[in-house]
């Protein structure tokens, strides 16, 4: 028999002979909301399924999100983020409702990711990293709540002398956006400290804690703060958080970072002077929307991969499979919606625009390469320097191997430490 599953849905998990799954919209149909975790009964459903109802498992708060669900022999695993940080429930079906017990044991302030759950057993392995903490595996027993340290990755900086905060800044239209600070310990807050600022806001995806080796030792490591911004259009609070940045929508994701910016200048963790941004893909639209609407805020802008000339994106290379996410510029009322922001139109002579630095591949079959040569091409015909970097090879990530990727690496991060530790006037 079919399943009475609406379309946007998505099935995760069978346990007790419940099968589990996601809403990605509202069900009115089965009382339902946007972002529940619920379930069927199948043995029910199958005697009488004009009469069975989908049964409420889990319906996250309006800062938290479902990010993973698995099973074990006898619970649900869920792995639920709560503003921004993970945790991992065992779940299980009750006569009337379904209970829920925290692995508490585990690290907190993290990202955590379910590698594997046994069938014969309520025992898993749970990957959970931050900021400052390399990867680690624990060993977690669904029934009982223990949890095993078994390995980890070495670590790759030092982190001794450094601390992971969460702020929220207010957007324009009064939403809480939160974002997580690494920096130094002990240093005084006056505004001078080296900043790069990372986000993405897109496509449902979350940037929760990670460990990252590069920019541990090429940034953090050297006393630079480093700074990601949850904002709209991700998935860190559930699809709603996805919807609220889509099509015309999507000022407000640009509005977020530009609140985050102005926050960690008023908490006098960093200027204008010494406050610089990164982000690729859809991440790059992000910079590049940055550069044309408030270059006052960065002295340093790093645009990996991007997407840029929005107004003609569905016509160069897979830019028509994104509608669903920016809009049709075919369509009157959303190209005048995609108008306000794109930048390549954006871009202006007599503009204070820092030194930009643009890369992307030759073999980026994602985000084609027209965007920033046409990026670079309209800076070098208004009279502004720039940077400008292209791979013959690596696809959407820009590097085929780990010498192209070291070599990004030290381009990028050369050009941050001139710019924001230095003078600002050095060219890399």
């Amino acid at each position: 028999m079919k399943l009475p599953l609406p379309l946007k849905s998505t099935v995760k998990a069978l346990v007790q002979g419940k099968l589990a799954f996601t809403l990605e919209e509202g069900w009115p149909a089965g009382n339902l909301q946007e972002g529940d975790l619920a379930a069927y009964d199948l043995a029910a459903l199958k005697a009488d399924p004009d009469r069975t109802t989908p049964q409420l498992i889990l319906r996250p708060g309006p800062r938290e999100s479902i990010e993973e669900v698995a099973s074990t022999r006898s619970k649900l695993l869920v792995a639920l983020y709560e503003n921004v940080k993970g945790a991992i429930f065992a779940v299980e079906p009750k006569v009337d409702a379904w209970t829920r017990t925290r692995l508490d044991q585990l690290p907190g302030d993290s990202s955590m990711n379910i590698v594997a759950a046994s069938d014969r057993s309520d025992q898993l392995i749970v990957s959970v990293a931050s900021f400052l903490t390399p990867t680690t595996l624990w060993l977690a027993d669904g029934a009982t709540g223990g949890v095993e340290r078994l390995k980890a990755l070495a670590p790759r900086f030092d982190a001794s002398n450094h601390l992971v905060e969460q702020f929220e800044a207010a957007s324009k239209d009064g939403t809480k956006i939160p974002y997580f600070v690494v920096r130094p310990k002990g240093v005084d807050l006056v505004g001078a400290a080296p900043t790069l600022l990372y986000a993405y806001g897109g496509f449902q995806i979350s940037m929760t804690p990670w460990y990252s080796g590069i920019i541990g030792k090429l940034w953090i490591e050297r006393g630079g703060t480093f700074v990601v911004a949850n904002i709209r259009g991700g998935g860190e609070f559930g699809p709603a958080w996805h919807n609220a940045g889509l099509k015309e929508n999507r000022q407000k994701v640009y509005d977020d970072f530009f609140a985050v910016s102005e926050d960690l200048i008023a908490r006098k963790i960093t200027s204008p002077r010494r406050l610089g941004i990164m982000g690729g893909s859809n991440g790059g639209l992000l910079m590049g929307v940055a550069l044309t609407q408030r270059p006052e805020f960065y002295n340093a802008v790093v645009i990996q991969v991007p997407l840029f000339d929005m107004i003609r994106y569905t016509q160069i290379g897979a830019g028509a499979s994104w509608v669903g996410e920016y809009g049709d510029p075919a369509i009157p009322a959303e190209r005048a919606v995609i108008e306000r922001y794109s930048p390549y139109q954006k871009l202006r002579a007599g503009q204070r625009y820092p030194e930009v630095f643009l890369e992307t591949s030759t073999t980026d079959d994602r985000v084609h390469p027209a965007h920033a040569r046409k990026a670079a091409a309209r800076l070098a015909e208004l009279g502004y320097p720039y940077l400008y970097y292209e791979n013959m090879e690596g696809g959407h990530s820009a590097a085929a191997n780990l010498n192209q990727a070291a070599l990004i690496d030290a381009l990028e991060f050369t050009y941050l430490s001139r710019r924001l530790m230095g003078c600002g006037c050095e060219q890399p």
